[in-house]
């Protein structure tokens, strides 16, 4: 656990040691200066890294690492630049005051997480490229059966939901099909001129060519968007609005 407040590392621990028996040893520091030297001697598995810090962000201290040999949960206050940015590189956070539930769901994660260190290591160093850029710069990162990839936004003109899973259609390669949901990708690019238009489709307003009364939305790249019955009014006040 890396937080410079005495009483955040407290409550941690003991939430912790109360919601999480999985964990089993426990170290702590309240810097990065103090934090490196025991990640060294102590090689944890999971590090709960606090974001803003006095002497030293917790990106600070990612980048110290060449390859990040552990998992990392961050625990921040509301900071919806950093949480967006977390977001984008498919990784996991807990906001303060930590819930109990939300705790016991990251650690879960943690323990069930198949993906490859590889992979991991390119999630945590998409971060670092997303903290260090403009919004409009992050990087979208989309987990397949064959690994990770990064893609702008803008390289992205629509999603299509399939069952459990995302079918990204992009300007310049073929399609991809994502293991995560439609509805976990419409809340990370909610801010990014993404616009559901109905349960199964989530369109970048950007590549939106034409509507047609009877069929919905053609896209630039030719291909036809449903829209629903209940969305049809929020999707053209949206359009209205581009």
């Amino acid at each position: 656990m890396v937080d410079d407040e005495p009483a955040a590392l407290k409550t941690l621990k003991l939430m912790i040691e109360r919601y999480a028996p999985e964990i089993t040893e426990l170290q702590s520091a309240n810097s990065v200066r103090t934090a490196l030297p025991l990640l060294a001697s102590y090689k944890p598995q999971l590090v709960f890294l606090d974001i803003q810090m006095p002497n030293g962000t917790g990106f600070d201290l990612l980048n110290s690492f060449n390859n990040i040999p552990f998992d990392v949960i961050f625990t921040t206050a509301h900071d919806a630049y950093a949480i967006q940015a977390i977001r984008f590189s498919a990784l996991d956070y807990l906001l303060k005051p930590i819930d109990a539930d939300e705790l016991k769901n990251a650690v879960k994660r943690f323990v069930h997480k198949t993906i490859q260190k590889e992979n991991q290591h390119a999630l945590y160093k998409n971060l670092l490229h997303n903290i260090q850029s403009e919004k409009k710069d992050f990087r979208l990162a989309i987990s397949t059966s064959d690994g990770v990839h990064f893609f702008n936004p803008d390289e992205i003109i629509r999603l299509e939901g399939v069952s459990n899973y995302t079918r990204f259609y992009f300007t310049n390669r073929k399609p991809l099909l994502a293991s995560k949901t439609l509805k976990e990708y419409e809340d990370i690019l909610q801010n990014c001129f993404f616009l559901r238009t109905h349960k199964s489709h989530l369109v970048n307003t950007t590549y939106v060519k034409s509507y047609h009364m009877e069929n919905g939305l053609q896209m630039t790249d030719d291909s036809i968007v449903e829209i629903s019955r209940r969305r049809k009014e929020e999707v053209m006040q949206q359009l209205r609005q581009k």
